[in-house]
Parts: structure tokens; C-alpha cells; sequence
């Protein structure tokens, strides 16, 4: 293979998803940078293949990636792979492939498995426009503001998730987004697959009760739009108050809410003004 780096997408859970090309890049390199060695070494193992693994993830990135530009500059062949999926989606890389552009090394992608894209092509959702937002915070104050951030996007939304955060996170999207429709997709390409389909309060209250899920999490929801039920003036109180929470003040969470419902904005600031100036 020619000098440079390859970003190599590995399966998400099913062997037989990796690719031809996939196999000759991991065999063909002379490193093979990876989150967790441990994990990448068993994935290696499984394919019948060994190669040099190199610990690369948030923590190291800096002292790592001098080491691997060292590498690829004197004509080397290195593989980055995540550990499951396309690397760089919500995974370590984007320093190592900016360097490697800086410095005029070659960089090139190994297509395959995206947990984010089989996601949301069982979602039943619009596929176009959507946006990747990545994980949604721990706290439920700051998810809220996050999630916020988003409310008027005229896109799919996309986010990761957490088994133990499932229901708060689909509880709060409905609190902050409305009652859209979504999907909740679950150990994809695995033997356990699961995909749940319905509105985010429906989705939200299906897991209440339950035992936490296990393996990864993939939420999808739709886009604004006359899917949502509409909010009333309870619902419209509690957007306030978590907008408030996260930090807004009066005038801005106003803003923001009414941005979100199509409420007008002097009805919700009235609103904002008997909740929090009584």
C-alpha cells in the first residue's frame, strides 16, 4: 500500500461486515492506531491477522500523533481505527488527520460500518437533512441546554446515548424538543438487535420501569414540523424552567422557548415573567 494514513472502519458488531479493503490496510500497515489495544488486538485475532498496535485516543493524542507523523513522514503506513465503526465519528482523529494534511502526507479512508448511518437508515425518519450531535451531556441541566441548541434545526437529529441515560435523555428531548417522532436502535448488527419506534414521550415512558438496555445506543429523531403534538401551557412552563436551570435568563429563555414552539414570543415571555418575577 502506498505511505500514508488510512482510517479504517471496523465492524460494529457483526465479523462479517469488514471489508476486503479493510483486511489489506490492517494487515498492510506498519502501525495500527487504536483506542484500546485491547480491543483492537481481539478484533485482530478474530480475522486471523496481527499487526503493531499503538495506544491513540483523547488522553495521548498529542504525544502519539508526534509519534506517528515521525512515522508516516519517513514513508510509513498507519492505520487509525476506532473501536467499533468509522473512525473520527464522535472517536479520536481529527488532530492526527489535520496534522497529516499540515504536514502533506497523504490521508485516505477505508469505508464501512457506521453505527450513526444504520441508525438512521432503520429509523424510518427523513434521512435528508440530518445532523450528527454526537453524545448528549450527563447532567440534566446541561443535556437540557444542549438539546436546546437544537430545537430549530430543520434537519434529523442524531444523537449517542448512554444504556444507564436512555430515559432521562428521551424525557428531556421531549421536554426541550416536543413530542416528535423517533427511534431508539440499539446492538446493531448484532444477534440482539433492537429498533423501537414512536414518539419520544412514548419511547421515553417504554423504558421507564425497565432495567437499563445494554450495548450502544443510537437515538434518532425527527425533524420540527406538524409531527409534533402541540405543546400546552404546562409544557411551555417547563421548557422555561429548564431553560432558566440552565442558565438563560428571563428574556433569553423566553426567546429561545418561543423559538422552539412558534409560540409567540410576548405570550411565553408573560409567561417567563409570572414563573420567575412574582
Amino acid at each position: 500500500m502506498a505511505p500514508g494514513l488510512y482510517l479504517v472502519a471496523t465492524p460494529i458488531g457483526n465479523l462479517g461486515d469488514i471489508s476486503e479493503r479493510a483486511r489489506l490496510a490492517l494487515r498492510s500497515a506498519d502501525i495500527v492506531a487504536c483506542e484500546d489495544t485491547r480491543v483492537t488486538g481481539k478484533l485482530l485475532n478474530l480475522l486471523g491477522l496481527s499487526a503493531k498496535l499503538m495506544p491513540y485516543h483523547e488522553h495521548n493524542a498529542e504525544a502519539a500523533g508526534a509519534v506517528l507523523i515521525e512515522r508516516l513522514r519517513h514513508n510509513g503506513v498507519v492505520a487509525l481505527v476506532s473501536d467499533a465503526g468509522t473512525p473520527l465519528v464522535s472517536d479520536p482523529g481529527e488532530r492526527l488527520v489535520a496534522a497529516c494534511i499540515e504536514a502533506g502526507i497523504m490521508v485516505t479512508a477505508v469505508p464501512g460500518a457506521s453505527a450513526v448511518l444504520t441508525a438512521l437508515q432503520l429509523s424510518g425518519l427523513p434521512s435528508a437533512p440530518f445532523l450528527f450531535a454526537g453524545f448528549l451531556p450527563k447532567g440534566a441541566a446541561e443535556r437540557r441546554a444542549a438539546i436546546s441548541r437544537f430545537a430549530s434545526v430543520p434537519a434529523t437529529l442524531v444523537f449517542l446515548e448512554s444504556p444507564n441515560r436512555i430515559c432521562a435523555g428521551l424525557a428531556d428531548l421531549a421536554l426541550v424538543l416536543g413530542d416528535r417522532p423517533a427511534a431508539v436502535a440499539r446492538e446493531l448488527t448484532k444477534r440482539h438487535e433492537e429498533i423501537r419506534r414512536g414518539t419520544l414521550s412514548a419511547l421515553a415512558a417504554g423504558y421507564r420501569g425497565e432495567n437499563a438496555p445494554k450495548g450502544e445506543i443510537v437515538l434518532v429523531v425527527g425533524p420540527p414540523g406538524g409531527t409534533a403534538i402541540p405543546l400546552g401551557d404546562e409544557a411551555i412552563d417547563d421548557r422555561l424552567r429548564a431553560e432558566i436551570d440552565g442558565g438563560s435568563g428571563v428574556k433569553d429563555a423566553a426567546s429561545l422557548v418561543a423559538a422552539q414552539t412558534g409560540r409567540p414570543r410576548r405570550e411565553v415571555y408573560a409567561r417567563a415573567l409570572i414563573l420567575f418575577r412574582r
